[in-house]
C-alpha cells in the first residue's frame, strides 16, 4: 500500500547517498516529502532555504522526482509528519552506528505518534561510507567531490568555502 513518507534530514549538503535513498523511497510511496531539518544551535553550512533549492535543483528534470516536494521546518518530526498529513518517515541507515541512534528516535517518535511509522532504507554500498560531513571536509580542502554530491552541490560548496 503506498502512502505519503516524510524524509528528513539536514541535508547540509544533501549527498549522492541521500540522492539514492530519497530515489528508491519513490517507488515505494506515492509522495515523499523531503523535509530539510533546521536546527539552530548546529552551525550549517547552508541556510535552510539554500539547502531547499539545492534539493530542488538535483531531483529537477528525474522522472523518480515528479512525486517528490521539497520544504523545512523546525520543531518535533512527527509534529510536521502529522501536519503533513505523512504516515511513514524514511531513515537512510548506512552502518550499525547509525541504526542504533535511528532505533532510538525511531521508538521515541512511535510514542509520540504511534500513527507514524518509521522505514529504514539503506543506500546502495558505494555510497555506505559519504555523510555530509566527509562531504564538507573534502570540500573545505578544495578536493574531488565528484563522487560524493552532484555538480551543483559541489559548485556551491566550493563557493561557500571559497567565500568563507
Amino acid at each position: 500500500m503506498k502512502t505519503i513518507a516524510l524524509y528528513p534530514g539536514s541535508f547540509d549538503p544533501i549527498t549522492n547517498g541521500h540522492l539514492d535513498i530519497l530515489k528508491r523511497a519513490t517507488r515505494l510511496f506515492e509522495k515523499v516529502i523531503v523535509t530539510v531539518a533546521v536546527n539552530n544551535k548546529k552551525d550549517a553550512v547552508f541556510s535552510g532555504e539554500e539547502r531547499v533549492e539545492l534539493i530542488k535543483e538535483c531531483i529537477s528534470g528525474k522522472e523518480w522526482a515528479k512525486n517528490v516536494t521539497v520544504n523545512q521546518f523546525t520543531g518535533l518530526l512527527v509534529n510536521h509528519a502529522q501536519k503533513m498529513n505523512a504516515d511513514t518517515l524514511v531513515r537512510g541507515v548506512r552502518q550499525i552506528s547509525d541504526f542504533e541512534y535511528e532505533f532510538r528516535m525511531a521508538l521515541t517518535n512511535k510514542r509520540l505518534a504511534p500513527e507514524v511509522d518509521t522505514v529504514f532504507l539503506m543506500p546502495d554500498e558505494e555510497f555506505t561510507f559519504i555523510s555530509a560531513s566527509i562531504v564538507k571536509e573534502v570540500a573545505y580542502w578544495d578536493g574531488d567531490l565528484s563522487s560524493f554530491v552532484p555538480e551543483v552541490v559541489a559548485e556551491a560548496l566550493k563557493n561557500k568555502f571559497r567565500d568563507g
